[in-house]
């Protein structure tokens, strides 16, 4: 099930969102992909916007790529 992450909630280690668009525009269409995050840097960066430390995941949910990603907060959709 999907879920919008709202603002008062900042992804944690574990939490596993879909980053697409509404995340960055980099991350549009084909390449959208689901994250798990392992850190949230804690450095102050433009309001609403974060980066984060995780692995892509393929669709067996298997760790494929260490990315390091800047992104709006509110743009990310939890995977429950």
């Amino acid at each position: 099930m999907f879920g919008v992450v709202t603002e008062a909630l900042i992804p944690q280690p574990g939490d596993v969102v879909h980053v697409g668009g509404e995340a960055s525009v980099q991350f549009q269409g084909e390449r959208a992909f689901v994250f798990r995050v392992i850190r949230v840097d804690a450095r102050s960066t433009y309001e609403g916007w974060i980066w984060l430390e995780g692995y892509v995941l393929g669709p067996a949910g298997a760790a494929l790529q260490r990315r390091r990603i800047f992104v709006r907060r509110d743009g990310l959709v939890r995977r429950d």
